[in-house]
């Protein structure tokens, strides 16, 4: 054998084995140690289509967190959820979620849902835990995010089975957190002053007419927006704008950790904080605050970038998305409030 194709067999040797190594990587910094099972709940207005995450090194019975997804349509778990997922794992404890109403072939369709349905739906997951004997419902939490904010206290005061629970980004109220989303937007991509105000007046035509109780067709004849909402948003917002969480808040009485991040683009955390620290039993609330984190605690260089660098973070360091110290926040917070 000639000495230039040793070389280049040794080479692609090389290769091949940094392929391996890379790949054998990848899978061992995303193997969370979560056994996955998907499991169908009779929900209030038909099934949930629901994971199950249970601690794969763990025998059972596990503590139990079920999650509550922010708004749009979501699924059940997605990658960026592992990490987390692992946090409670490590804790003990199993992870329950679905997928929003018409994702991902579920039936029926998120949008035309209200903020009671949402919470109509986490009670029904409850009460299916009970029938698992591999769940153990004494050591049980709730996770939510978001819009979860107006959902997650409704099922804390109609209940006396939930030990604590998780808030992340919760905003107060619908209407202020739907305009503070929008101020946001327009600083981010830094719009010209002319067509903020374009944009914020639309907003608040659209606003008149939700108060006005404009239906659908007369909101598609004010001509408000180039492309109309569809007819499931309108009733959707139509359904949802009124939603405020300031009074519910006062009857949360078992421990909350409402997390914020200082970089927020959708809710407003100091308005967040400071209804929370008026409304909520001093005695149960915890806040924690990661100032360079984003909406989902995520770090604010990965969240409102797209380059091959964030990419490969998520690839080969997923857990290092988050803001650090989020996840152990949670791990912890579970195991000092369970049994």
């Amino acid at each position: 054998m000639s000495r230039t194709k040793k070389l280049t067999l040794a080479a692609v040797g090389v290769i091949v084995a940094l392929g391996l190594g890379t790949a054998a990587w990848v899978l061992a910094v995303h193997d969370f140690g979560l056994h996955q099972e998907r499991v169908t709940i009779e929900g209030p207005r038909g099934e949930l289509s629901a994971v199950l995450d249970t601690p794969a090194k763990r025998d059972g019975p596990f503590g139990l967190i079920v999650v509550v997804h922010d708004a749009g349509p979501a699924q059940a778990r997605t990658d960026r959820d592992k990490p987390l997922w692992n946090a409670y794992a490590k804790a003990g404890f199993a992870i329950l979620s679905w997928d929003k109403p018409g994702v991902d072939g579920a039936s029926g369709n998120w949008l035309d849902q209200s903020m009671h349905d949402r919470a109509a739906e986490v009670e029904a997951a409850i009460s299916w835990a009970y029938t698992r004997p591999d769940l153990d419902t004494t050591r049980l939490g709730v996770w939510g995010i978001g819009e979860a904010g107006w959902v997650v206290p409704q099922v804390l005061a109609a209940r006396n089975d939930i030990g604590f629970a998780v808030l992340v980004g919760p905003a107060i109220n619908w209407l202020r957190q739907d305009e503070f989303a929008l101020r946001a937007d327009l600083a981010a991509r830094q719009a010209k002053p002319a067509e903020a105000a374009v944009e914020l007046d639309r907003r608040a035509r659209r606003v008149a007419l939700l108060k006005d109780g404009a239906d659908y067709r007369r909101y598609v004849a004010s001509r408000i927006d180039p492309t109309p909402m569809s007819a499931a948003q309108w009733g959707f917002a139509a359904r949802n704008f009124r939603a405020d969480a300031t009074a519910s808040l006062s009857r949360i009485s078992v421990p909350l950790l409402l997390v914020l991040g200082g970089e927020d683009r959708y809710a407003d955390v100091n308005e967040t904080e400071a209804v929370y620290r008026r409304k909520v039993q001093p005695s149960v609330l915890t806040i924690k605050r990661f100032s360079e984190a984003t909406h989902a605690i995520t770090r604010k260089g990965i969240e409102y970038r797209s380059d091959f660098r964030v990419s490969a973070r998520e690839i080969f360091a997923p857990s290092t998305v988050y803001a650090p110290g989020y996840l152990d926040a949670l791990r912890i917070f579970a195991q000092r409030n369970t049994k």
